[in-house]
This record gives structure tokens, sequence and C-alpha cells, in this order.
């Protein structure tokens, strides 16, 4: 649903047994607001929390799912781990991430296989992703194309969201936080404002939440108000209405 041709796309990222309580959280911190985020699935956090080991996770997940959330994969591990960068890597990925961009690197072959092989395990779950979003939003355009050959409904970067069923690409800013210490907590919730008063009229406009977040007080208070603010003006919408 939309009110006029305004969408507001909302999402849970990090989805992760290694992060359940967190992600509960903000699962319920959504739904007291009557919003059903998107999941974005991590099959294998860091290496060390696959998520077919945990039977009640993945029965949460399935739940959700059941409820409306849309499921997308998120990475493999989400990590870098085995993907050293160039100096232009870095360069891209300055201020945006510790080490969690897994596909910043990746050529298309790489990029494919991963996204292959974590589609494998959602599916053998029970879950169907719609799309997928690459940790830290950073990636090169063949992770978008393998996307779309993976018979992927969408993708997105941080400035984009692409729809592949249309082939078009939406322009949409995404309002995200940073609890990674008090001078990034306390800009991240500057930076959310300053999106309010300067891109509210945008016609897609994204939330995307991280179990992270909550590790700062003030972050997790401009959460709730963002959803309150966002939510006064727009009604959620879903990636299958792109």
């Amino acid at each position: 649903m939309t009110i006029g041709n305004q969408q507001l796309l909302i999402t849970i990222h990090d989805v992760t047994p290694a992060l359940q309580e967190r992600v509960e959280h903000l699962w319920r911190l959504c739904r007291a607001r009557g919003v059903v985020p998107g999941l974005l699935v991590v099959p294998d956090w860091h290496g060390g929390s696959p998520i077919e080991g945990d039977a009640t996770f993945g029965t949460w997940v399935r739940e959700r799912a059941q409820e409306g959330a849309e499921i997308f994969l998120h990475g493999e591990r989400h990590d870098e781990i085995g993907s050293p960068r160039t100096w232009r890597d870095e360069r891209r990925a300055f201020g945006r991430t510790n080490k969690e961009g897994e596909f910043l690197t990746l050529d298309f072959d790489a990029a494919s296989a991963k996204i292959t092989r974590g589609v494998a395990r959602l599916r053998a779950m029970g879950l169907e992703p719609i799309g997928f979003v690459p940790p830290a939003w950073l990636a090169k355009m063949d992770t978008h194309v393998a996307c779309r050959k993976a018979g992927l409904a969408v993708s997105e970067d941080d400035g984009t969201v692409f729809v592949h069923t249309t082939k078009t690409a939406l322009a949409s800013p995404v309002v995200r936080w940073s609890a990674r210490g008090a001078f990034r907590s306390y800009g991240s919730v500057l930076q959310e404002r300053l999106r309010w008063k300067l891109q509210r009229s945008a016609p897609v406009m994204r939330l995307a939440l991280h179990p992270a977040d909550l590790d700062h007080p003030a972050v997790e208070r401009s959460i709730d108000r963002a959803l309150e603010a966002w939510l006064g003006l727009r009604v959620q919408t879903f990636y299958r209405a792109l």
C-alpha cells in the first residue's frame, strides 16, 4: 500500500541465529507499529553460525515469512574473509563498513557462486527469497547481474533498488544507522533527521534496521522515532509491489 506515489520499504538486516535476540527485538519494534519488515538472512554468519544448525531459529524465520515477511539473501557469511581489498575497494568502502562488505571485491563468477549456494540453502529450509542485498550494500554491478540470472526479483545498493522482473532501477535513499561508537551513533541519528527534512518527498524510501543498532540507546530511540515519523507520512509497501 502507498500514499499517493510515495513508497516505504522496511527491512531487518543480519538475520542470523548469532544475533537472534536483537533480531527478534527489532521485529517486535516493527510489529508494534503494524509493520511486517523484510528479513535479510545470512546463511552462515562469519562462517561460524550455519542457519541450518539452529532448528528453533529456522522455525522462527519460517513463521515470520508466513506472516508476510519478504525473505532476502544477505550474503553467504557477510564478512570479507578471503577477499583482500585493493586501494579502489578501500576507497569505495571508506567509512561504510568494518570489513563486512562480503561482495565488495567479487566478480561475476564469484558472486554468482555465493548467491547460488545461498539461495539453495534458504530454499532447503523452506524459505523462498525474493531478492538479494549485499552486505553494506557494497558490490560491483556484476553482482546484480548475477542476481537477475539466478532468478531473483530484486537487489539493492545504497541508492537504488534494481527490479529485475521489469528491468528497472528505482532511485531510493536508504535511512540507516550505525552504533559503532558514540560519534557514529549520534552522527547517524543526525543523518536520519536530515533525510527526513530533505528527502521525505522521495518516491521510494527505505528504512534499514540492523541488530547492532541496538548497541547504543540513542540509536534505538532514533529508530523508534523514525518509524513513527515515516509511518505517519507513508504506509509500508513491499518489494513484490514494485
